[in-house]
This record gives C-alpha cells, structure tokens and sequence, in this order.
C-alpha cells in the first residue's frame, strides 16, 4: 500500500529547478530574477517578474480583487496569454473569483507581465518543491478519541508565510486499510480523518500563521490504517504517508444496574480498559436523555482507580439514552479526550397483579347464596354466617364462577323455550295438496289415510249403535202395544 501511495507523490511532484542569480547578474538586471530566495514569494514590481532559463516548469499564483477577471500574462517578447489558451498540455490554468493559478512547462526566459486587478500586496507564488510537514499520530490510539494535529508547508525548504495561501491549498488527513484480515477494518474504504485549517477556529491557535491545525474524531472500525496527509491545488497535490497505526476500540465500557441504586434509581456503571487507561485520571461528564425527553448533565470527578457510578432517577419507564466524553491520560502519560458511543437500556412497566377484598367476595358470595335458596336452588347450611368467613378465597371464587355458569345455563334453556317456533301439526305436515286436471286434490299420507279409515269406521259403529236403538225402541213399542190390546 506504501509502494503506490509514494509513487503517486512522485508524480504528482511540480519540478523547478533554479539558480541562484550571481552578483553580476542582479546588478545587470534591475529586476528580482527567480532563485532559492524568491522561491517562497516573489513581489511583484509593477506587475513584473523574471523567470530564469534553468526552470524547466513553473506554477504561480496571482491573487486579485473579488470578481475580476482573470489576468493576462505578456512573454518577454511581447505575446500574451490568455485564460482561453490554456490547453491543458504546456499551459494549465485555474481561476476563481479571488485568484488564478498558472503552471507552464519550459517557460521562455526573461522578464514576465501580469496584467489585471491584481492586489498591490500581492505575490507571485512560484511553486518548485512543496512540501508537508505533520507531526507523526500516537503509537496508541482509540476508535472515538479526538486528536488534536499541526502541520505547516514549505516551498523550496522555506516555510509559507503567505496568509492567501490558505485559500489555494487544502490540507486533509486520510486513513488507508491496510487490508489486515485479522482487525474489524478488513476491506473498509478510505476515510477522511480531519481537514486542516489556519482560521484561528476549533483548536487552531492562531488565524493565518501558517500553521494548519486539525481536530478530528476516530469515529471508524478499530484495526490497522496507515494515516496519509494530503495537501492539495487546483493543479497538483503532494501526501506524505505515514507509518501503520493501530486504532484500538473505544476503552470506555458502560453498563447499568437496574433499580441497583435503591429508592427509585438505577445505577450507571462506569470502567475503563486498564491494560491502557490511568484509571484514576479519568473524568466524566455526560448527559442523560430521560424516556419523556428530558435531558439531565452530570459530571464525575472523583480521582480514584475504581469504578465510577452515577444514579439515575427512575421516574419514567421506556428508553434510557447515555452519552459521555471522557478525558484522562494513557499509561504512559499521554493526555487523551475519548468520545464515547451512545448507551442506552430499556425500562419496563412492571405488571401488578389487582388486589383481592376478602370482606367484597365473602358479601358477593352471601348474596348469590341468598338468591339460590330463594330459588329453592341451595340449601340451608350454606347460609350459615360461620360458613362464607371462613371459606377459603379459591373455594369462594370457585362457589361464585359455578353459581354465575348455572344461572346462565338455566336462563337461557328457559329463554330459548319461550323463542321457539311452535311446529306444524302432523296434519299439516302430513297433507299435501296435488294438482288434477285443473284441481288441487288433497292427498294424504299412509297415517292419515290410516286415520281417516278409523274415522269412517268410528262413524259406521255409532250408526249401527243408533239403528239399533233405534229398533229396540220400535220393538218395545210393538210389544207394549200388543200387551196392551
């Protein structure tokens, strides 16, 4: 990984090479000529400057007022160069709204003009040799710990001064995976560490000293990365590579005890990974986001090698969230701020079973026996006051479950025989009216032909019976008519 990373820095390196001008040459001309002096910054006399025949490429900076337009340089003889000609191949140009950046390759020797709104402090800013300066990163660091970093430019070995060089240049820090199938930043992408600045913001000490200050958070996997500062132009950009770094984990571990704090508290549980971490530097301060929104600050400062502890008021059930930056020192001294991921821990409502009154199910059970015995449905001894106080609880739910299923059994067999239909007679059902030639004939079935044969019979039997009454009572008419003659 170091192999293409370097050898990218060499091409994309800007060569110049420059003679120093002798004594002659600077009386003879009255002009300042490009050399190790001038390197850093040129000042421009009436919009003048020299390029020497030793420089093989050149890359400079005007800087102008906001919005105009882009400067015009004139050749020694005489020929300009315009933005428009910039043909990517022996003239690069880039230009913005506060400056233009020019790279030539084997520029023509002599004295240069650059016409345009050019500021009167500005510089020409020939770049031959940039380069990066960074204090090296930690051998130990943490994922989550903040690091403050500096670095400065130099061009030429002389460090740039040149305040609207900030404006021309970023400085980023990148974190490369050395794709170490053992650590958990196995396959990860690059990532952008921090970007570098001189605006006297954040944890920069001062505001265009040249100085470039980055704050930035390991917020990536833990494993091993090689770290890469990376300065860049709108025309080229120089890295410098450091050595293998290994990102630890986050040393903070956090834990709770729920209701571990007695009287409505939960305890928090704090410790650290003492193979690394002073425990007794360590300091605390965090926030706790309660489950109805609220958000309460704490800070722990007790300078002791156990465990730090803090309560949480236990006043709302849900989700607890916990966040903490710790600050103490590693165990070689080293002073360190950590930015401790998020925790949090559930709280559930706990289920309370209802309270059971004796004196309520002992009075439900005595008037539900009543209305039983008044039905004629209980008997006597279960009304006894002795019985129903001294009943067990179950034996009395039991009594009134089955006396409540009885009485719905009963209501609704009583219900369901008031609701029914009456049914048809077994004439009717047995009847059954036939269509014969433009008549209904009624024909009836083997009962109630049966039925209707007995019915005849019944009257054939009773006609008989009066016949023969009948003849009795001629007969004794007869008789009683020839006694009396």
């Amino acid at each position: 990984m170091l192999k293409p990373l370097l050898f990218s820095a060499l091409l994309l390196s800007v060569s110049a090479n420059a003679q120093t001008p002798t004594t002659e040459q600077q009386a003879h001309n009255p002009l300042e000529s490009l050399g190790n002096e001038f390197q850093n910054s040129i000042k421009l006399l009436q919009n003048r400057f020299r390029i020497d025949h030793e420089v093989e490429e050149i890359t400079m900076v005007f800087f102008r007022d906001y919005g105009s337009l882009p400067v015009v340089l004139v050749r020694p003889d005489g020929s300009k160069i315009y933005q428009s000609q910039a043909d990517g191949e022996s003239i690069f140009w880039f230009d913005t709204a506060t400056y233009d950046m020019v790279s030539i390759k084997k520029p023509v020797p002599g004295p240069w003009q650059a016409i345009g709104s050019i500021t009167p402090d500005s510089r020409v800013m020939v770049i031959s040799d940039l380069t990066l300066h960074a204090e090296p990163l930690p051998n130990i660091i943490f994922s989550g710990e903040i690091l403050k970093q500096t670095a400065y430019l130099t061009n030429g070995g002389e460090p740039i001064n040149y305040s609207e060089f900030r404006d021309v240049v970023t400085l980023n820090m990148q974190f490369f995976s050395t794709n170490n199938p053992d650590y958990n930043n196995f396959g990860a992408d690059s990532q952008t560490i921090a970007t570098f600045e001189d605006n006297g913001q954040g944890m920069d000490e001062k505001p265009l000293d040249g100085t470039f200050t980055g704050q930035f958070n390991l917020s990536v996997a833990s494993g091993e990365w090689i770290p890469t500062f990376i300065v860049s132009t709108p025309m080229f950009s120089r890295e410098q590579v450091g050595e293998p770094v290994m990102l630890y984990p986050n040393p903070i571990h956090i834990s709770v005890e729920r209701h571990g704090g007695g009287g409505g508290y939960h305890k928090l549980i704090i410790d650290a990974e003492r193979e690394h971490i002073d425990m007794s530097s360590l300091l605390i301060d965090g926030k706790v986001q309660f489950p109805n929104g609220d958000i309460q600050n704490f800070s722990i400062t007790d300078m002791t090698p156990d465990v730090r502890e803090h309560l949480i008021v236990n006043y709302e059930y849900g989700v607890y969230r916990i966040k903490l930056t710790a600050f103490g020192n590693t165990l070689d001294g080293r002073d360190l701020i950590l930015d401790v991921p998020e925790f949090s821990f559930l709280t559930e409502e706990p289920i309370v079973a209802p309270e059971i009154d004796d004196n309520a199910i002992a009075a439900s059970t005595m008037q539900a026996s009543e209305q039983l015995n008044a039905q004629g449905m209980l008997s006597a001894p279960l009304l006894g006051q002795d019985v129903a106080p001294e009943m067990a609880i179950g034996t009395l739910v039991s009594l009134i479950i089955g006396i409540n299923v009885f009485l719905l059994m009963v209501g609704g067999t009583l219900i369901w025989f008031m609701t029914k239909e009456k049914p048809a007679t077994v004439d009717e059902l047995l009847k059954e009216k036939v269509p014969v030639k433009g008549k209904e004939v009624t024909k009836l079935g083997l009962i109630a032909s049966l039925k209707s044969r007995l019915s005849r019979n019944k009257d054939q039997k009773s006609t008989k019976a009066d016949k023969a009454s009948k003849g009795k009572k001629s007969k004794a008419a007869s008789d009683s008519s020839d006694d009396k003659a």
